[in-house]
This record gives C-alpha cells, structure tokens and sequence, in this order.
C-alpha cells in the first residue's frame, strides 16, 4: 500500500507518529513527511531514527496555507495532530475548536486542493455521547471527515476510532508509576472508574488494516479491551513492589466514569467487520457504500461500554508486559 508513497503525519512527533513511522518505514515509502509546530522534538525525532526518507515540516494545522505546501505531491495523510487532554480543552475551549475542528477542515481542503488519495482521521471514544468539550470537537472532526467524501473529489477519508493507548504522552501509566515511587500514593478520580486500552503498537497495526481496506466515509472502531483503573493500578504497584495509597480525588469537569466507543444510536447502522473492528456505517448516503458492507453482519447490542468484559488483573499485567511497561 506505502510501496514508493510520500506520506504526510500532522502531529507527527507525538507518541502515535513515532510509533505510525516506526511501522511505516519498513513498508517502503518514498517519503514522510512529519509536520508538527514542535522544532525541538522534530530534531530529537530526526535524530532517532536518521533516515533519509524522513523530512520535517514546522507548521500548524491552524495555518490552511502551511498545511496546501506540506500537502503538495502526497500520496496519504494521517491525521494526528489534536489537542487532546480533557481539562486543557475544557479551561480553553476556543484554543481546542481551531485545532481541533478548524484545523481539521484545513486538513480536508489542502488534501483535496492536492489530489491527496486518503485521509485517515484519529478519533477517540471521547466523540461517542461527548461530555467534554475535547469529545465535541472530535465528534465534529468525524462528522466533517465523513462529508469531505461528497465533495466530489478523488481523495476518500477514513476514520479510526479508539480508546486509550498505553505509553502515549500524558499517560496514566507514567502518571501512576511516577506517583508510586516517588508520593506512595496513587491520584483516582473515582474508584468506580474504567477506560477502554490498548497497546501502541496493537493500536498501529489495527490502524494500517483499517486505512487499507476501507471505502471512505466509514468510521472504524477498534474492539479495545477495558478494565478497572483501580485494578490497573494494583497491577503497576505490584509490578515495583510498592503499596501505595489510593487517594480519590473526585471527577474533574467533562470527566466520565465509564467510556463508550459506540452509542446505542451508532449500534443501529453499524456492522461487525471482524473480531476487531465495528465499522459505524454514516446516516449520509455515500454512493457504494452501505453496498460494500451489506454482507457484513448487523450488531446485536446497543452500545459498546468500558464497564464491560473488563480485564482481570492477570490479563492486564499480560498486556503490560506486551506494551513494554513491566519486565
């Protein structure tokens, strides 16, 4: 699919894009092109990998005119590039509606000025049912990559859905660790809480399937396993043989006690692809499309919640060791 490609990753220095390029490289593209506004993780990531296939763009999706350059020659876009913790875009809403949702249009009318083939679009559970402002904005983004596929362009657009993914920047895992050695005390919103995981590099893989063999407009879902953040965090004091404390804190502003990655609206027009994926088909009609999925089978539940089929400890220490966090 890559084979001799120029790829565009907006966002790209970030714990996704090292991961995306670190599978990416194998798979033969001509070029990939990072654009981010960090220069210093830019060098810090050039110097990493030292490839020459790699380049560096500074920019930010807020600037359509930076974004129409980058664009130009691309083959693929993933589009990373977000602001994404909770409490940053609630305090500042309009900093998060010109990335996330401005910026995400600048995406979708520089890919299509320069005959981009695909888009693929990251999204979160945060956009199914949004109690946030980051939620909205990523629901938003998912709705106007869905229409960008009846602007009568040749690019199509994709998007992927998914949880949390361990290692990322800013994750629980590196919180609660840090908390454990040095506070011996673990910070719980909510004891009742649970999320939906998933390895980096699971995440990656699900996320190539899906950019290869989607039709455009679809949204795919990944099928991420769930599990207690209490639990988790038993898991993680264990791991480094330190009891701590667990301090509950109370539910921050836009904050949920369980997540969902499908609502009971999106269960109405949505297939299961395979053990892995839902594919949320668009109330739009997109020429094809619901034809492409009409041998795939309907799914037989409302919604899709983090307070089901959680893990057991046992399970997520399995998934720990697979994502590189215990030894």
């Amino acid at each position: 699919m890559f084979n001799n490609q120029r790829i565009l990753v907006t966002g790209g220095t970030g714990s996704w894009g090292y991961e995306l390029i670190r599978q990416l490289l194998p798979q033969n593209p001509k070029e990939i092109i990072v654009f981010s506004r960090n220069e210093t993780s830019q060098v810090a990531m050039n110097r990493a990998f030292e490839d020459s296939r790699l380049s560096f763009c500074i920019g930010d999706i807020r600037d359509k005119e930076a974004l129409m350059k980058a664009c130009e020659g691309v083959d693929y876009v993933y589009h990373l590039a977000a602001l994404k913790h909770v409490p940053v875009c609630e305090d500042q809403p309009y900093e998060a509606l010109k990335t996330n949702v401005i910026g995400t249009q600048n995406v979708i009318e520089a890919a299509i000025a320069n005959a981009v083939k695909r888009v693929i679009y990251i999204s979160t559970d945060k956009a199914a049912n949004p109690s946030n402002f980051y939620g909205m904005t990523k629901a938003i983004g998912e709705k106007l990559i869905v229409y960008a596929n009846l602007l009568r362009s040749n690019t199509t657009f994709v998007c992927v859905r998914g949880g949390n993914v361990l290692g990322t920047n800013g994750s629980v895992i590196h919180l609660f660790l840090n908390q454990i050695k040095t506070k011996q005390q673990v910070r719980i919103t909510d004891k009742g809480m649970t999320r939906f995981f998933l390895t980096l590099q699971d995440a990656i893989k699900l996320l190539f399937k899906a950019s290869e063999e989607s039709q455009g407009g679809e949204i795919f879902v990944m099928t991420m396993p769930t599990c207690k953040i209490v639990d988790l965090a038993e898991v993680l004091m264990e791991s480094v043989g330190i009891q701590a404390d667990m301090v509950e804190t109370g539910i921050r502003p836009g904050e949920k006690i369980h997540e969902i990655l499908l609502t009971d609206y999106e269960s109405l027009s949505t297939v299961l692809y395979d053990e892995e994926y839902l594919v949320i088909l668009p109330t739009l009609d997109i020429p094809g499309l619901r034809a492409r999925y009409s041998t795939y089978p309907p799914v037989d539940f409302d919604s899709f919640s983090s307070a089901q089929s959680l893990m057991t400890k046992e399970e997520i220490r399995t998934m720990l060791h697979r994502g590189g966090f215990l030894s």
